[in-house]
Parts: structure tokens; C-alpha cells; sequence
């Protein structure tokens, strides 16, 4: 058995090749060795630049986007009231004509009347966006839908339930637009 520390001669030998030294063997093996190298870091520091581009890509497509999303909700926002407000012009618009047509004849039934049909037209306008004006009198006090004003003493109503409405509450949905002004027995 051989040593592990000595060289195996003869299959170092079988490596040469006629009119080689050791040496040059040694040399071509580590130039080799090097060549490979060199290869592996170059591949390495390009798929690394690769990587990095599209890091930088991704990075700048998501600012892109933020940027946009942004401008998109402030545009929402500062446009969002114009459906309502074009579906107003029409009420204005009956509400100038019974104010003109009211100062020429001096008619108070016609001016009643047209502030009467204009109301009407508000309310379906508003109605057709959701809102819903509450039903107050005889329910039980909600401070969630609820502002009371006045506590009075009532014989009819239980305690705790809205007996006069002083100013309409409105709804959207589930939303509370605003509350309701009520008066509530004690």
C-alpha cells in the first residue's frame, strides 16, 4: 500500500504527454482551471447586473403606478360631485324660472306651485343618488341616526321616543348624511 503522501508517479506520468515537462502539464491544468473561473464570475456578474436592471425596472414600474394611482384618486375626488351637480342644473334651472315668472305677475299660487313641482324634482334627483330622508316620529331614540334637541313630557309616546321631527335627517346607504334634529319624551 502507498503512501498518501507521496505521488502516485505513474499516473502523473500517463499526463504527459511525449515532449512535455511536469511543469507545463501543471500550468495548462491551472490556466484551465483559471479560464473556468474567470467564466463562472463573468456569467455571475452578469446575470447579477441582469438581476439588478430588472430590480431597478420593477422598482421604477411600481413608483409609475403609485404615481398614477394617486393622480387618478385626486382626479376622482376633485371630479366625484359632478354627476350630482349636473343632475342639480335642471332644479336651478325651474327654480330661476319660478322666481322670474313670480316677479312679473305677482302670482303667490303659481310661485307655490312652481317651488312645489321643484321640490319635488330635488327630491328625485337626490332619491336616484340614494339618499332617503328618515322616518323619525314614533321610533325609538337612536343617538346614531338621532340629534336630540328637546326633551318634552308625553302621555302618548313611551319614554325615549321621538315625538317631533325639527330638522329631516338623510341617508345614503347606511351611511348617516346627517342626523336627524328630533324631539324626545322624557
Amino acid at each position: 500500500m502507498q503512501d498518501p503522501k507521496e505521488p502516485n508517479i505513474p499516473e502523473q506520468a500517463e499526463e504527459v504527454q511525449a515532449g512535455e515537462t511536469p511543469e507545463a502539464v501543471g500550468t495548462e491544468a491551472g490556466e484551465a482551471v483559471q479560464d473556468e473561473a474567470a467564466a463562472t464570475i463573468a456569467r455571475l456578474e452578469r446575470e447579477l447586473q441582469e438581476s439588478l436592471e430588472r430590480s431597478l425596472r420593477a422598482q421604477a414600474d411600481f413608483d409609475n403606478f403609485r404615481r398614477r394611482t394617486r393622480q387618478e384618486k385626486e382626479e376622482f375626488a376633485k371630479y366625484a360631485s359632478s354627476k350630482v351637480i349636473g343632475s342639480l342644473l335642471p332644479v336651478i334651472d325651474n327654480f330661476e324660472r319660478a322666481l322670474e315668472s313670480s316677479r312679473e305677475t305677482r302670482d303667490l299660487d303659481a310661485l307655490l306651485k312652481g317651488l312645489d313641482m321643484t321640490y319635488r324634482q330635488l327630491g328625485q334627483v337626490l332619491e336616484q343618488e340614494g339618499v332617503k330622508k328618515m322616518e323619525t316620529v314614533g321610533q325609538p331614540f337612536n343617538p346614531e341616526l338621532h340629534q336630540a334637541v328637546m326633551q318634552v313630557e308625553s302621555d302618548e309616546h313611551e319614554e325615549g321616543t321621538v315625538v317631533e321631527e325639527v330638522m329631516k335627517g338623510y341617508t345614503m346607504g347606511e351611511k348617516v348624511l346627517r342626523p336627524a334634529m328630533v324631539k324626545v319624551s322624557s
